[in-house]
């Protein structure tokens, strides 16, 4: 894990289970009152450098490649802006984490490989700086790392999630991607098969999180029912 980061980049899991001591097993504790002021010193070195890097990935973004030869008004992406250096530096880390998050998978479905591989690395390091992570951020956070081709740290997240909440809808829709991803036709089966069965119980919950991924939701269950 990155020095100073508050959750684990792979599973979600509190970096600390009490001052000094590591929830991971097979780490030293430490006397908090020696490393507190390292940690803080390195949380905030952490997201000095990811405002950092934004801001230059903000600036490359509206500079042409030299040469480059202007693009119609009609072809560019309906990407939201990245935000000045300024925004970046007021926004809490929640706010860092989604507006990435968002740029992340605008790029993926404008098939914009190159933005998906610079800004992924900087919205796993912003969900690290997360105050508290839920459902959501876990969800997103799998989502990212699927992208990347890191099936093993999204199932991780997606255990993770069903740790919390047993039947929560996100984990069979992250186990069914991962499944699809590396050709798993049982693994997809199992986790439609664990969707289905959940849906009317955890629908009846009215989670925040089901109203707002309620398209990606219909959508899994159609295909899971057996639509197109």
């Amino acid at each position: 894990m990155a020095a100073g980061a508050r959750f684990c980049q792979q599973c979600g899991a509190m970096a600390s289970a009490g001052p000094g001591m590591s929830a991971h097993a097979g780490r030293t504790p430490m006397a908090a009152s020696s490393n507190r002021p390292m940690l803080l010193g390195a949380a905030g070195l952490l997201a000095l450098v990811l405002v950092a890097a934004l801001f230059w990935v903000a600036r490359g973004a509206n500079t042409p490649p030299a040469g480059a030869a202007a693009a119609p008004a009609a072809a560019a992406p309906a990407a939201e802006p990245m935000p000045t250096a300024a925004e970046l530096a007021a926004m809490s880390p929640t706010e860092r984490f989604n507006r990435l998050y968002n740029r992340v998978m605008t790029a993926a479905e404008g098939g914009d490989a190159q933005t998906m591989q610079t800004l992924t690395p900087m919205a796993l390091m912003a969900y690290q700086q997360l105050d508290t992570v839920d459902a959501d951020a876990r969800y997103h956070a799998a989502l990212l790392k699927v992208h990347t081709g890191d099936t093993a740290g999204a199932l991780a997240l997606a255990d993770s999630i069903v740790a919390e909440t047993p039947t929560h809808l996100f984990g069979p829709v992250v186990r069914a991607m991962v499944a699809r991803f590396t050709d798993d036709a049982a693994g997809v089966t199992a986790a439609e098969t664990q969707f289905l069965q959940q849906w009317d119980a955890e629908m009846a919950a009215n989670r925040r999180e089901y109203g707002e991924h309620r398209t990606m939701l219909d959508d899994f269950r159609r295909r899971a029912s057996g639509g197109s």
